[in-house]
């Protein structure tokens, strides 16, 4: 009955597996390259950084505004000159007063503002890639994280089913002896409930496979609910990573690129800031049409046109020593951003040594571990066997059967623990290239 159960189960699950789609790395880490809303803020990020790398919007170029002004009135006249003849006294007199001007302004000389504007805007844009690359980096180190992990949780799942064969053979065993009278039935029902307990553990290693690979849903902006999908993958590790040739791409990492951005934007605007000390001359031209015309009076129509040119030059004298100020304030915020930057720099540093030395560590016990899982299968197929001949206790079976789970769920632990840690490696050396 239990053979046919175990079969209908395998048709289940070979059915729902059809239905199902398949999920590589690459799949998952593009997914999230293009639905993560934390890539998209960056880069929109970038878009406002790019947008704003311009010279008009530095204050380089000329501004140029149109004005026209046009009023009608009705007013009442009342002039007198010395000659009466002249005298005027109308009421309800329509008049026009026309104006009309182009007028165009430019900054010849503000202390190199516009110089230091338009730089530090440029490193702005710099700053905001290296923030956008930051971001990629981080999603796809998430994502490799999660994926292999729901690969570790499917390993483990292969180390419980080869355990749960090896108690139904043990369970066969003891139910072959019964009927040769040489087995008891305490021995039998212990085989039981240590095969319903590896079920249990089954079932609730396959709970932990869903949520991991909700976890990873997440991570990729897929809907949980409506996204079964089967990952078939293992873990391979990189051994050839080297800690030298790590720290020689320290400063390709894009954490210490936006760091060192920052420091030249704070630099910039800090010759931004000390501008506004100096004088700023400015040129101003334009055309300029005025037109005034009267029903009665005096002057009945009196019209001007023509271009004009100027010069305007503002000093500031004092304001309280506000920019003296803002320039203090300038000058401490680089100086922040140098020790934010040696502290970057610094942390990864140590970061790079804790994690290749972990890296190494896995990879050396994962060379010893392999060993071990060998041996313990071939302990526990011996065992076995031993114990179909009677040379072996159920304890001695018990015992091999929790070595082989012991050392499989080990060894499938530091083939992640190693692969987390390349992985990290990478990251901190932005190798992480989607």
């Amino acid at each position: 009955m239990r053979k046919i159960l175990a079969f209908i189960s395998c048709l289940i699950i070979g059915q729902s597996s059809m239905a199902q789609e398949r999920l590589t790395l690459s799949d998952a880490i593009n997914m999230a390259l293009q639905k993560s809303l934390d890539i998209q803020l960056a880069k929109n990020n970038l878009s406002i950084s790019e947008i704003s790398d311009d010279v008009g919007f530095a204050g380089g170029l000329p501004t140029v505004n149109a004005t026209v002004n046009d009023n009608e009135q009705v007013v009442s006249i009342n002039q007198e000159f010395s000659d009466p003849s002249r005298n005027a006294k109308r009421p309800g007199v329509g008049s026009n007063n026309l104006f009309a001007g182009i007028t165009a302004s430019m900054v010849l000389y503000n202390g190199s503002r516009i110089v230091s504007t338009r730089k530090r805007l440029e490193q702005l844009k710099g700053l905001n890639q290296q923030l956008l690359l930051v971001q990629i980096q981080n999603t796809i180190a998430a994502v490799t994280t999660g994926y292999y992990d729901v690969v570790r949780q499917q390993e483990l799942l292969k180390t419980i089913h080869q355990s749960i064969i090896a108690s139904r053979k043990r369970l066969e065993i003891l139910l072959v002896r019964k009927e040769a009278g040489l087995a008891n039935q305490a021995d039998i029902l212990q085989a039981e409930i240590d095969l319903n307990a590896l079920e249990q553990t089954l079932q609730n290693q396959q709970l932990v496979i869903d949520q991991t690979k909700t976890n990873l849903m997440d991570l990729i902006w897929m809907q949980p609910a409506n996204a079964t999908v089967v990952i078939r993958d293992t873990i391979v590790v990189d051994k050839n990573i080297r800690l030298d040739s790590i720290r020689r791409h320290l400063i390709d990492n894009p954490s210490v690129q936006a760091a060192s951005q920052q420091i030249k934007v704070n630099e910039w605007l800090e010759k931004e800031t000390a501008a506004l000390r100096h004088p700023t001359l400015r040129a101003n031209t334009g055309y300029n049409f005025s037109s005034i015309k009267s029903a009665a009076g005096f002057a009945l129509l009196n019209q001007s046109f023509g271009p004009f040119f100027g010069l305007n030059l503002g000093i500031p004298l004092y304001n309280g020593g506000v920019n003296k100020k803002q320039q203090q304030i300038a000058s401490i915020n680089t100086r922040n951003a140098r020790l934010q930057y040696d502290n970057a720099v610094f942390d990864l540093e140590t970061g790079v040594v804790r994690t290749y030395q972990a890296y190494q560590s896995n990879l050396q016990q994962y060379q010893t571990q392999v060993k071990n899982f060998r041996l313990s299968a071939e302990l526990l197929d011996l065992v076995l066997t031993r114990f179909s001949l009677g040379q072996s206790t159920i304890v001695d079976v018990r015992q091999a059967q929790a070595s082989y789970e012991t050392e499989g769920f080990r060894l499938v632990n530091l083939s992640y623990a190693a692969k987390v840690a390349e992985i990290e490696l990478n990251r901190i050396a932005g190798k992480l290239i989607p």
